[in-house]
């Protein structure tokens, strides 16, 4: 623990090697703030940017954040979360995740049992319990206050719902066609372990498929420091070649990962391009017509092996 803050220090949570090059910093670090300063940044898009210094891990390449929240702080903290994704709307979300089950189970040739970790109200959920070949639906979601539109989701399918995101014993091993994490991996303290666990429970044929930031992004170089995932809430980000190195030493076999179109309001587009010029259009109307993109994020999809 670092013995002013008493946040948690790591070494590289992808391969354990120790020292990397700052590369991404915040100009008040997190680091240098205590909890408490740091409540008022923990959610919000459009405000002054505090984060973690994110380093270059020496090793494999992995930018993490070397001095970070600990578990107990992280579950406090998103224990008094709303939802994050009201600047969107639904249309958006539902558009969006619609591209991402269809990518996740294009060509998938195996039947058997679903699981999702962090699956929030289960917008993937309802669309797969209506896939004949999903049977046992496993979902591990945190906030307990949306387990019932979770159940709702799954259309009467058998399922299980628990809140313990860290402990899949429940999955039967060897089981599982499809598990998913949708803007999960990069809130994890301890990514590896996750997706070891996750390893041992797909059948032969099944795979993973992962939706995270790519922080090597055309979008990322526009912004800078500005880019809204170097926030409070990502120990750290992905890029095409890091992830694969990451799920390779999971010891899952070929890995694919590709660009994923996003939904956005126009709005919401216009707003972060002038939050990115240093201009705040908060009360200004703007038109809400969805968009389709290809910005930050990418899909990686890994099978057993």
């Amino acid at each position: 623990m670092n013995a002013v803050t008493n946040f948690l220090t790591r070494d590289c949570p992808a391969c354990g090697a120790n020292g990397g090059a700052a590369e991404a910093f915040s100009g008040e670090a997190a680091e240098t703030l205590s909890l408490d300063d740091l409540r008022p940044y923990w959610r919000g898009l459009f405000q002054k940017k505090v984060f973690f210094t994110y380093d270059r891990c020496g090793g494999c390449g992995l930018l993490y954040a070397p001095v970070f929240f600990d578990q107990a702080q992280l579950g406090e903290l998103y224990s008094a979360m709303e939802p994050n994704m009201d600047a969107i709307g639904d249309d958006a979300i539902e558009a969006t995740q619609r591209i991402y089950f269809e990518e996740a189970t294009n060509g998938l040739d195996v039947s058997g049992n679903f699981l999702e970790i962090g699956p929030d109200i289960g917008y993937i959920v309802a669309r797969a319990a209506l896939d004949p070949r999903f049977e046992h639906f496993y979902l591990f979601e945190p906030n307990k206050s949306v387990h019932a539109e979770l159940e709702a989701a799954t259309n009467r399918k058998p399922f299980t719902i628990s809140e313990d995101m860290g402990d899949l014993s429940a999955v039967p091993d060897g089981s599982v066609a499809l598990a998913l994490m949708i803007h999960v991996l990069d809130h994890l303290l301890d990514p590896k372990a996750m997706l070891v666990q996750i390893r041992r429970k797909l059948k032969p044929g099944g795979r993973v498929a992962i939706v995270t930031h790519n922080e090597r992004s055309l979008l990322r170089s526009v912004m800078g420091t500005r880019w809204p995932p170097f926030c409070l809430q990502h120990p750290e980000l992905y890029n095409p070649q890091s992830i694969t190195r990451l799920l390779n030493s999971a010891g899952y076999g070929e890995v694919e990962v590709h660009g994923s179109k996003n939904y956005f309001p126009l709005s919401f587009m216009v707003r972060q391009a002038a939050y990115t010029a240093g201009i705040k259009l908060e009360r200004v109307p703007l038109p809400r017509t969805v968009l389709g993109l290809r910005l930050g994020n990418m899909m990686t999809i890994a099978s057993a092996g």
